[in-house]
């Protein structure tokens, strides 16, 4: 039986957001934020965060690391032979990124990290790859250079092209500790008026929340690495709106919300370890995707990869923006259910709506 597509298109309400102040190395500009989400409190909740933040003097965005990764399997007899081949093949570190070179001129081997488990070789490839979230590039540079090691070592046989060491699309530690895209860190301090006026609550209550919801909360959830309310609803918003491939907010999601007092005002950070965004490849050829990134700012001629990091910060913006919002709302009884009831309730003929 043969496989025929029908191909259609899935329509998803889009707005934008905003616009948001960002200061800092890669972005110092006022930035709209493009959200694509069924889930409409979304729009005026990060609306309200990003209007608070941009009063507040604007958010401060940097970037501290980017890296793309796939792990290749491979196996050996014993345990002997594997060591012996992992302790070779770490010391060919310059030949491996020749072969690199020769997949993408983008493409460049920046590290390679390993596991022995019995006779099992995992090694875990990390990549620069430019302007493009680096799925395929990174695949394609793994498996040329898993060529090259079976070459090599004879007594070595293939497994996987990827051996979940990576890890793609799944919550692991390793990409929370070693990442997997774009490092991205965020911060804003706003007054306690602020906070009164727009967010209807006192620093106070923002940071004892973040404490006993966030951290002791995700603890005792046994949460891998991450320490906030509702991440991925921001990053999926932002993810469709900007032809990313939608399945990468299960990592990008992992990530850390710190808040303290700062004199009378409230500090608040997000960190986010695992962005994993392009301004280049699949999924960017949509009328729509091209003209929100043109409206961020990230279709311009800029130094090799600076496009990408860009439109990482901006998704990072985008996720304080809600975060901030969300808690803020959260301090208040009955607060979140209401602007659900209000905005959701009408579209529902059973009068119920999603928390």
């Amino acid at each position: 039986m043969r496989w025929q597509t029908n191909e259609q298109t899935a329509t998803i309400p889009m707005r934008l957001v905003g616009p948001v102040k960002i200061i800092g190395p890669e972005v110092n500009a006022m930035v709209p934020l493009p959200l694509a989400t069924f889930e409409e409190p979304l729009w005026p909740s990060t609306h309200r965060g990003a209007r608070v933040c941009t009063e507040a003097g604007g958010i401060t965005a940097v970037i501290i690391d980017e890296r793309m990764t796939r792990s290749i399997l491979l196996e050996a007899d014993n345990i002997i032979d594997a060591n012996e081949a992992l302790i070779a093949v770490s010391q060919q570190k310059e030949a491996m990124q020749a072969i690199v070179a020769q997949t993408s001129r983008y493409a460049r081997l920046l590290d390679m990290h390993s596991q022995l488990v019995g006779n099992l070789i995992f090694l875990r490839f990390e990549f620069h790859t430019g302007d493009a979230a680096g799925h395929n590039m990174a695949t394609l540079a793994a498996d040329r250079l898993l060529d090259w090691i079976l070459a090599r070592f004879k007594n070595l046989n293939y497994v996987s092209i990827s051996g979940n060491y990576c890890a793609d699309k799944k919550a692991s530690a390793v990409n929370g500790i070693l990442g997997r895209g774009k490092y991205v860190v965020t911060e804003v301090t706003i007054s306690r008026e602020l906070c009164l006026r727009l967010l209807k609550t006192t620093p106070e209550k923002i940071v004892q929340l973040n404490i006993k919801k966030n951290l002791i909360g995700n603890i005792l959830a046994g949460s891998i690495r991450t320490a906030n309310a509702h991440f991925a609803n921001m990053l999926l918003g932002f993810y469709l709106a900007t032809g990313q491939d939608a399945a990468n907010i299960i990592e990008g999601s992992q990530g850390i919300v710190y808040a303290e007092l700062r004199g009378d005002s409230l500090y608040f950070t997000v960190t986010l370890p695992n962005v994993i965004v392009g301004t280049v490849g699949n999924g960017k050829g949509f009328d729509f995707v091209q003209e929100n990134l043109r409206q961020l700012g990230c279709l311009e001629e800029r130094a090799f990869g600076d496009n990408a990091r860009r439109l990482a910060i901006i998704a990072a913006c985008a996720v304080l923006c809600g975060e901030l919002s969300l808690l803020a709302a959260q301090t208040n009884p009955g607060e979140l259910m209401k602007s659900h009831v209000k905005l959701e309730r009408h579209k529902n003929d059973e009068g119920s709506c999603s928390a």
